[in-house]
């Protein structure tokens, strides 16, 4: 029985000292998790007030990609109108000048006439 006891005591020696040695390294990644754990925590709230401080700026980056990929066919249909209003306002000046020489010849016949007069 005493065997058994001082086996058992070896044996419990042997098993606390590799229960220490596994404390050990608990301990050392456990300070190991916590020191990421807290580099993790502090630059995510560094982000967050980044991020109130910098609001406009990062939604800008947001925003423009998606303007950046849509005006192609925006900017097709917008020239063809802007091409479209170029005609309308070249006929109508065509048009106007063409009523005001319409309107014109007496008088410059008339000035004409008083000229060669």
């Amino acid at each position: 029985m005493a065997a058994a006891a001082a086996g058992g005591a070896g044996g419990g020696s042997a098993a606390l000292g590799d229960s220490g040695a596994i404390d050990y390294s608990v301990h050392e990644a456990w300070n190991e998790a916590t020191n990421v754990y807290l580099l993790v925590v502090l630059a995510s709230l560094a982000l967050l007030v980044y991020a109130r401080r910098n609001k406009r700026r990062i939604m800008r980056i947001f925003t423009l990609p998606p303007a950046a990929e849509t005006p192609p066919e925006p900017n097709f249909y917008d020239s063809m109108k802007k091409i479209r209003l170029r005609q309308q306002l070249e006929m109508y000046s065509i048009a106007r000048k063409y009523e005001q020489q319409q309107q014109q010849p007496p008088k410059q016949t008339e000035s004409v006439q008083l000229s060669v007069e």
